[in-house]
């Protein structure tokens, strides 16, 4: 008989439509549910295996934990995934997930020696990445368990296949759960029927998964005594109670000839890669703090006075690793739970920005005495940086203009541009704009030499008339709106205003609408830099019932020509896209994805992003992108349009309408974005993978005054 493995779990959302602290007396009841359900059934078992849900149980109620662990230590209780939380699997970083499985495995490691869990499980996440399989594999994981997209959303050539991200890389055999992750507390027989379906050629095995889901719950005796009442109800098929590593076992032992599927995972819930901005731009800043962090205390000597960094470094990832939830990340939570989320946020990245700024001080104190002020820059990254740098020195005295010096004793050019203060207090500092470059871990020291004008006049960056440009030609003409470059020209980007009439997960499509659009009203330019080494343009404008303000920036030397937008975002159910025309026709693009980048067509599909695209034209000329503010975007061969912000109700499913009279409008208020444009040739995903994370990782600068005169007042 073929067998039918019935997986009873717990599919417990530790933040959604309830706080977290909801989902602590759920978890509790949850698991005392199924360990009264494996005390009374000895042949029954039961599958979950989240480290949060643990940790909680350990700390809130230690016998309960206790009564767990006897159970896992069994085997009849099956830790699957052994990840922090379940994650959105699109929008972490590359190193956010490897922290993510690592802070979770490292936990269960601690309680359960040898515990190595194999199969990955992420069953509600919206969508996949094409580099899981490789961190899953990495973390000695080659079995994997989803269920988004489903069968409507995406065709695959069975329901067990083995999951390659790109060809010849790591590889995981994979199941696609059919209909739910649970059922309620009366089972029916079609739930069974539909996990029977697409099944491979040979295969005399399937998953069919019970339990009460979402908040909680687990099995239920009715459940229980359905499967044992249908146990050979089924016709040639027998059911049995079953774990996820049962069930792989049993189908490895088959030896059947499973299909290959290469690529990511999409689509379920195209909104989810965009909606509640705030809580996406807060886990990118937290991951690469956190990895500037571990960077820096990685062989970093002990300190008097300095506390221990590793488990301060530890719990704030697993801070950052619950923030990474798919419903957290998707932005689907009820609007107030959000204000514990961001106080979560802003734990994890106190503790890294404490260990980085004081690391690098601490390692400032061997620098020698100097008469001269200066500038300490480092970079705590694994990266090299080669960038530009804006840094105010604190200055006591009038500056003159004079000279920045590098470790040579080599003039550096600089540029002063407003500061951030606005102020006419003779003595605030001066804001400094540099080019830098620093190796990974490295450090560079300048000093700043008062009244001692450069010798050498740099001229990088002209204004005339209403252009301005560098040396090679790349800038900006703010009357006509046009992007300049050495391989063409390219009309300015356009705002566009559109309609979306969707819930906050914008379910059933794959693409917002074309149009119609309103586009954005701007006002004249006005040049606020004029070189030697940037170039600027600001102009206001409104789209809807939102205000704006692009500076334009064109650099010395740069291929970039560099957007930083303002929206004061006050729209209801639109959605805000850059719109930028191709030069010509582009079929194709790379794209990046966590960790990684991906070679996509220009189908017109609504898709998850990760700082730069490269959009590759029929002409041979490239249209590159770089965006880490921005989360998707949608192109076809004619357009690629970048989404910035959308304004659905908060927490909204249909079919709802969406009209509750306490209603959140998402995202309502001030946004900052950041773009560098370029059209080129043979421009190097490297190369905007190298920009984006300079920009989003930047070296930190600090003033050192150690051995200058003492200044009597």
């Amino acid at each position: 008989m073929a067998t039918i493995h019935c997986i009873f779990n717990a599919h417990i959302d530790p933040i959604w439509l309830w706080p977290w602290q909801a989902c602590i007396d759920e978890a509790i009841a949850t698991c005392r549910s199924a360990c009264d359900r494996l005390d009374a059934h000895p042949d029954f078992v039961f599958s979950q295996g989240e480290g949060w849900i643990f940790q909680q149980l350990e700390r809130c109620d230690p016998a309960l934990f206790a009564r767990c662990a006897a159970h896992i230590r069994s085997g009849r209780w099956e830790i699957v995934n052994g990840w922090w939380v379940q994650p959105d699997c699109n929008l972490p970083s590359g190193w956010g997930f490897e922290r993510q499985i690592g802070v979770g495995l490292r936990y269960f490691a601690g309680h359960f020696p040898g515990l190595k869990p194999r199969v990955g499980y992420n069953i509600d996440s919206f969508g996949h990445a094409a580099t899981l399989p490789g961190y899953m594999r990495a973390a000695g994981q080659d079995r994997y368990v989803m269920m988004r997209p489903q069968e409507h959303e995406m065709r695959l050539p069975a329901r067990l296949f083995r999951w390659r991200g790109f060809d010849g890389g790591p590889e995981v055999t994979t199941f696609r759960i059919a209909g739910h992750y649970g059922t309620g507390d009366n089972v029916w027989g079609g739930h069974i029927d539909r996990g029977l379906t697409e099944l491979p050629a040979g295969c005399e095995h399937t998953m069919v998964y019970f339990g009460l889901g979402d908040h909680g719950g687990g099995a239920t005796e009715n459940q229980i005594a359905w499967v044992r009442a249908n146990q050979r109800a089924f016709a040639g098929h027998q059911l049995v109670f079953s774990t996820p590593t049962r069930f792989f076992d049993a189908v490895a032992a088959q030896k059947i000839e499973l299909p290959l599927v290469t690529g990511e995972l999409q689509h379920h819930a195209i909104g989810c890669y965009t909606v509640h901005r705030k809580v996406k731009t807060g886990l990118r800043r937290a991951e690469h703090l956190l990895r500037q962090a571990e960077l820096a205390m990685d062989g970093a000597p002990a300190m008097p006075g300095m506390p221990a960094w590793e488990p301060r470094l530890e719990e704030a990832w697993q801070k950052v690793a619950f923030v990474q939830f798919h419903d957290t990340m998707g932005g689907t939570c009820l609007p107030s739970a959000y204000a514990q989320v961001d106080d979560q946020l802003g734990f994890a990245n106190a503790i890294a920005d404490e260990a980085v700024q004081q690391r690098m001080r601490a390692a400032m104190i061997d620098l020698p005495a100097d008469p001269l002020q200066r500038i300490v820059c480092w970079n705590p990254s694994d990266q090299a940086f080669a960038g530009w740098i804006e840094f105010e020195p604190w200055l006591h005295v009038p500056w003159n203009d004079g000279t920045v010096l590098d470790e040579r004793g080599a003039e550096v050019p600089y540029q002063k541009i407003a500061r951030e203060a606005v102020t006419e207090f003779h003595w605030g500092p001066p804001r400094l704009l540099m080019r830098l470059t620093i190796p990974a871990g490295g450090r560079r020291v300048l000093k700043l030499k008062p009244a001692s004008p450069p010798a050498v006049a740099y001229a990088g960056v002209a204004v005339r008339s209403t252009v301005a440009a560098n040396r090679a030609g790349v800038g900006f003409d703010a009357a006509d709106g046009k992007l300049l470059f050495a391989a063409g020209a390219l009309p300015r980007p356009r705002l566009d205003l559109i309609d979306d009439p969707s819930d906050t997960w914008t379910h059933r499509v794959d693409r917002y609408l074309d149009g119609p659009a309103e586009s954005a009203r701007w006002n004249e330019p006005t040049y606020i830099d004029f070189g030697p080494l940037m170039a600027s343009a600001i102009q206001t404008g409104e789209i809807g019932r939102s205000r704006l303000k692009a500076e334009w920036r064109v650099h010395a030397d740069d291929a970039w020509v560099e957007l930083r937008l303002h929206v004061h975002w006050l729209e209801k159910q639109k959605v805000l896209k850059l719109t930028l025309p191709f030069p010509a026709p582009a079929a194709d693009r790379v794209d990046g994805i966590p960790g990684r980048w991906l070679a996509r067509p220009n189908a017109g599909r609504e898709l998850p992003l990760r700082d730069f695209t490269i959009n590759r034209c029929d002409d041979g000329r490239q249209l590159a992108v770089i965006c880490p503010d921005a989360y998707a975007l949608d192109a076809t061969p004619e357009r690629l349009r970048i989404t910035l912000l959308r304004a659905p109700v908060m927490a909204h499913h249909e079919p709802h309408l969406g009209n509750g009279p306490r209603g959140v409008i998402a995202d309502q208020g001030a946004h900052e974005f950041r773009f560098r444009f370029q059209l080129g040739r043979d421009i190097a995903p490297q190369e905007c993978d190298a920009i984006a994370t300079g920009w989003q990782r930047a070296p930190l600068c600090a003033d050192l005054t150690r051995g200058m005169p003492t200044r009597v007042m």
